[in-house]
């Protein structure tokens, strides 16, 4: 069975959060969300997530995907805690998914990791911080090699279907995607 990490931070954009986690979930991924610390986590809109565990408890653990949910200020803790950061580039290194939607795409590029890479964020978050070697596409969602952004909110099931896609293959989304009734 595919595993995927999903880190939630205070602030996280929960519209995004439980749509990866829910999809993910519905494919038959084992999703394990970890918060940055311990105990339940309010999300940008209030909402309260309790985390299956901490980040501290995951570091050591190999998933298939890292998957990072954005929302303001979460995508800003996620860039500020070294953890996370060294999560990502762990699991680039061996050759593993890494994804991230909205304001989180930064958070990939403060760990190295979109350099000579296209890539997609919330309008204005790539183009602020300008990463090296990025091409900023503005695309819905952009898969790059074994990178996978998206732009916000509004792109959340086309970007977690996409991780299913990824990690299980076309059949596995549309077995997903065909009972959401999409039009």
């Amino acid at each position: 069975m595919a595993s995927v990490l999903v880190p939630l931070a205070e602030g996280c954009e929960e519209l995004e959060a439980v749509t990866i986690i829910d999809l993910l979930r519905r494919a038959g991924i084992e999703v394990v969300t970890a918060g940055l610390k311990d105990g339940p986590v309010r999300c940008s809109r209030g909402t309260v997530i309790v985390p299956d565990t901490s980040i501290d408890q995951v570091m050591d653990r190999d998933f298939d995907a890292v998957v990072l949910p954005g929302g303001l200020p979460g995508a800003d803790h996620l860039e500020a805690d070294e953890r996370v950061r060294k999560i990502l580039r762990h699991h680039a290194e061996a050759g593993h998914l890494t994804g991230a939607i909205c304001a989180a795409p930064k958070v990939l590029a403060a760990a190295g990791l979109l350099e000579g890479r296209r890539a997609t964020s919330y309008p204005g978050v790539l183009d602020a911080i300008r990463p090296p070697g990025t091409t900023v596409t503005g695309a819905p969602v952009e898969v790059d090699g074994k990178v996978v952004t998206s732009r916000g909110p509004g792109t959340a099931m086309d970007f977690a279907l996409t991780l299913i896609e990824q990690l299980l293959g076309p059949e596995a989304r549309k077995k997903v995607e065909e009972p959401l009734v999409r039009p």
